[in-house]
Formats: C-alpha cells, sequence, structure tokens
C-alpha cells in the first residue's frame, strides 16, 4: 500500500521517517507500548521514528492513504512512501532490529491471511490481556527526538 505526500507540516523527523521509517502504535496499549520499549532496545541502528495513532502527526501522515488512524486496532508501519498494516507492519520492523530478532521476518513467507488471522486474534484481546493506560506514552528525555507528534 502506498501513500500520498500529506504536503508541509509534518515538522521535525519527517524526513527520517520518509527514509528509515515510522511505526504508528495504539499509545493506550500496554503491549503496543512495550513493543516500542523492545523495539527501542533491540534496533540495528536508532533510525526509526514513533508516534501514536492518536496524535495529529499520524493522522497527517495516513491522510493520503486508506488507513484509518481511528482505528486502533492495528500499527501502522510507514518507510518511503509505503504504508505496512498488521503483519506486514512487524515483519517490516522486525528487518531493523538485531539479529536473532530480524530473522523473525522470514516468517512472512507465510500465507497472510493465517499472519493476519493471527495478529487480529491478539490485537482484539490486547487490552483484556496486557491492559491499558490513560493516557499516551510520553517518551523518556533520551527518547523525545525518536518520537513524533
Amino acid at each position: 500500500m502506498q501513500i500520498m505526500d500529506s504536503g508541509g507540516g509534518e515538522g521535525a523527523g519527517a524526513e527520517s521517517a520518509r527514509a528509515h521509517g515510522v511505526l504508528l502504535f495504539d499509545g493506550v496499549c500496554n503491549l503496543c507500548n512495550g513493543a516500542v520499549d523492545f523495539i527501542l532496545r533491540r534496533e540495528r541502528a536508532p533510525r526509526l521514528r514513533f508516534a501514536s495513532l492518536q496524535s495529529d502527526y499520524a493522522r497527517r501522515l495516513l491522510a493520503g492513504s486508506d488507513v484509518d488512524p481511528e482505528r486502533l486496532e492495528t500499527l501502522v508501519f510507514v518507510r518511503g512512501g509505503e504504508v505496512f498494516v498488521r503483519s506486514d507492519a512487524v515483519f517490516a520492523v522486525c528487518g531493523e532490529l538485531r539479529a536473532p530478532w530480524r530473522w523473525l521476518r522470514f516468517l512472512r513467507v507465510l500465507p497472510r491471511r493465517f499472519r493476519d488471522r493471527l495478529y487480529r486474534c491478539i490485537a482484539g484481546r490486547r487490552y483484556r490481556w496486557f491492559g491499558r493506560r490513560e493516557t499516551c506514552r510520553m517518551p523518556l528525555p533520551e527518547e523525545k527526538e525518536r518520537f513524533l507528534g
């Protein structure tokens, strides 16, 4: 899935997001926030950017796509104008991690229908299993430049 250029106003980090990728996640989901923490500790290089799906940045970034930022049941990974959702987003991000975690991207050979069914099963129960926060995640001072919006 491709994304149209949403124009200006994306602010700092927009160029890096285009080149290296930005992960849009449900900012109040404990599982999603745990995934962001996991990624921050295991990236090959600190290049990825992050924003909550609830942010204005996510709305602007996704404005030219068919992804609705109001529907919070999926991770969205945007890199170089391409939009990845559900299991495709997970595997795209895995490619940015150090070994052995990046090897998980090879599971993408499994049929998308199967992968996304499993993804939806977990996503639909994530609040029940992992809980939710009252507010979106606030980055630590050393993470601040990595978070957009």
